[in-house]
């Protein structure tokens, strides 16, 4: 499988298709049923009144974008949608220079919602969804999303200013890496009616929300080890939340188990019995995988002090008094917790963080990957251990 082309062979494929004439002519109903059969263990379907081939593109009329579930729920409808640039491999596998989506304007009731600019690029459709490794797996080399505006009553209430995804492939094929970027996230919560939510989010500077979100990451995919580098989030006035994890046994088989044990639990929303099975065989799924290392990290700006400041005021004391009330809570919780040897580093850190709110920091680094029912048998049956068995350190301001 080839996923990046030079323009060189883009064009070349071109002119020979233009050429040769209709003896290559691109099969739309055949990339139609390789897409939705790349789609099919996530319960997604695509049909369209007419396909029709218009030199390299490929254009979908009357399309209906359906997921499997209640029959209550609509499919997303499309009057046209022209997939541009398309080229067929030799493996019957497919490849899209650039697929553009209508702008989004919908309005039902006092709410309007609009998306512009939407588009993928650079979409490999798998000849074979059955194949081995990453050869059977569909995606895209860039996903896109202009500004999207929210507005209720005529009034703004949230907005984004753009969403970037990419994907690329290591030279060897094993290794798919991934970014994301989602940039002038707007969120006005000052129309919230609860006059005690109104209070708290008043107090705790709320009101309004401007920020940012990031991650990235990479998945090998043969030896199933995913690494999240960073999934941050960042809010001015507020903090910045970053997860970052690393866990083997995400294999391709694995993540396909898990799509079809979804597409069942999606099928029958109201079995309760078909829900639970299927609940369990995905726990007993979860369970192939094992934690390599994870971190969760938050820098403060600002929310710890009027959080203080807010939780003193309702027990009549003032953010100092209610931060050094925290701190004698906190021995108490965790000795409850039964975390040994942990209690005392956690206690240490929560009172630096509270003396100085800069980040508290959350880390797991075990000598080896621990599996994960080792990790759930322990937190059940000895606690205590959890600390050492995946090496759980907490730290403040460094």
């Amino acid at each position: 499988m080839t996923l990046y082309r030079s323009t060189r062979i883009l064009l070349a494929g071109a002119a020979l298709c233009a050429f040769t004439g209709p003896a290559l002519a691109l099969d739309g109903q055949d990339l139609l049923k390789k897409i939705n059969a790349s789609f099919a263990t996530g319960g997604t379907s695509i049909t369209a009144d007419s396909i029709e081939v218009d030199g390299t593109d490929v254009i979908l009329k009357g399309l209906k974008l359906g997921v499997e579930g209640p029959a209550t729920e609509k499919p997303l409808v499309l009057e046209e949608l022209t997939l541009q640039g398309v080229s067929e491999e030799d493996d019957g596998s497919y490849y899209i220079e650039r697929v553009e989506f209508p702008e989004v304007n919908v309005t039902e009731e006092k709410s309007t919602f609009k998306v512009q600019d939407l588009y993928l690029s650079g979409v490999y459709v798998p000849g074979d969804a059955n194949a081995e490794g990453i050869d059977s797996l569909m995606f895209y080399e860039e996903a896109h999303s202009g500004p999207v505006d929210v507005t209720v009553d005529g009034k703004p209430v949230f907005s984004m200013a753009e969403a970037v995804g990419t994907m690329g492939l290591s030279e060897d094929e094993s290794t798919i890496t991934f970014e994301g970027t989602v940039t002038g996230v707007k969120a006005d919560l000052s129309t919230v009616e609860d006059p005690k939510a109104k209070e708290t989010i008043a107090a705790l500077g709320l009101t309004s929300l401007d920020g940012n979100m990031n991650m990235s990451g990479s998945w090998e995919v043969e030896s199933g080890t995913i690494d999240i580098e960073d999934y941050s989030i960042d809010f001015a006035n507020v903090g910045k939340l970053s997860l970052a994890f690393s866990m083997s046994g995400y294999t391709l088989d694995l993540v396909k188990q898990m799509q079809e044990q979804a597409r069942m639990m999606q099928a029958q929303p109201q079995n309760e019995q078909a829900q639970q099975a299927a609940g369990l065989a995905m726990l007993g799924l979860v369970q192939q995988m094992s934690l390599v290392d994870a971190q969760i990290r938050f820098e403060d700006a600002g929310i710890t002090k009027r959080g203080l400041d807010y939780a003193g005021k309702s027990q009549g004391a003032d953010g100092a008094t209610m931060g050094q009330m925290v701190k004698g809570m906190v021995p108490l919780l965790l000795a409850q917790a039964k975390l040994g040897a942990l209690q005392n580093e956690v206690s240490a850190a929560v009172n630096a963080y509270i003396d100085d709110p800069k980040a508290l920091t959350i880390a797991a680094a075990p000598a080896n990957p621990i599996a994960f029912p080792m990790i759930m048998g322990a937190a059940m049956g000895a606690p205590e251990t959890i600390p050492s068995l995946i090496g759980l350190k907490v730290t403040a301001n460094d």
